[in-house]
């Protein structure tokens, strides 16, 4: 059997599960399996891997992205500079004869981290960019908003990112005046506000001065739309959800297991 799953906490809904489970089937792989992980605390980790010796991957979800990198033997270029990972493939160092005698220790394993969150985002983005679209807020400082960084530092669009508290050079949401609303016009949202079931929240963007140039990209995928993109598409905005995203990380992800 070879297993798989997700870390983070809390876990009360996972499309990674159901993604993979399906996909399993779908593909008749009857010794592969899909589990979530709760993992209020990272530092049990070595825990959870030294207990389940399947276990070959995993996808890392909040609030784990950054500090699983201290875990890690390997962390590809890309994940080291965005300085987040969200998936760890687990690499067996035993020799072949150890799985015959029965001698496998779960502990002699190399962890490497990779950021597929990156590369779904990147792909899911280009096909709506316009021309247009030459600065972006970026709505929350957490793993998943470095990884957005840095595709937007690849694709040539500056950015400031939006958070409660000023950090550095970073905008508070009381910032937001119209002269940055109408010079950034993607915004996209990496906070999980909006999330199910807290489906009324959203971020505190003044949503009176968007308008048809506006490009708002929610990562939040459940509910398909939430307030954030509801009250820009009210306002002549062009949304986007982040399912596409969701569903290009974890094919990722699953090539990165099996390469």
């Amino acid at each position: 059997m070879k297993k798989y799953g997700l870390i983070g906490y809390p876990l009360t809904h996972s499309f990674s599960k159901k993604y993979f489970t399906e996909k399993f089937g779908k593909e008749e792989l009857d010794n592969y399996q899909y589990d979530l992980y709760p993992l209020p605390n990272l530092s049990d980790l070595p825990d959870l891997i030294k207990g389940i010796p399947e276990l070959c991957g995993l996808n890392v979800t909040v609030p784990h992205k950054i500090g699983v990198m201290y875990y890690l033997d390997k962390i590809d270029p890309a994940a080291k500079e965005i300085d987040a990972v969200n998936c760890i493939k687990i690499v067996n160092h035993q020799p072949v004869e150890a799985f015959f005698s029965g001698e496998l220790s779960s502990m002699n394993v190399r962890l490497e981290g990779y950021n597929t969150d990156a590369i779904a985002f990147e792909e899911s983005l280009k096909p709506l960019i316009k021309k247009h679209h030459q600065k972006a807020l970026i709505l929350g400082n957490g793993g998943a908003a470095r990884a957005v960084a840095y595709v937007l530092n690849k694709l040539g669009i500056s950015y400031r990112t939006v958070s409660r508290k000023a950090v550095g050079k970073q905008l508070t949401y009381k910032k937001l005046s119209s002269e940055i609303m109408n010079e950034y016009f993607l915004i996209v949202n990496t906070t999980p506000l909006g999330t199910f079931p807290n489906i009324e929240e959203c971020a505190d963007i003044p949503y009176d001065m968007l308008g048809a140039k506006h490009l708002l990209y929610d990562l939040v995928y459940n509910p398909a739309e939430t307030e954030f993109l509801k009250r820009g598409k009210a306002q002549g905005a062009a949304c986007k959800n982040g399912m596409e995203m969701l569903h290009l990380q974890a094919e990722k992800s699953w090539e990165i297991w099996n390469s």
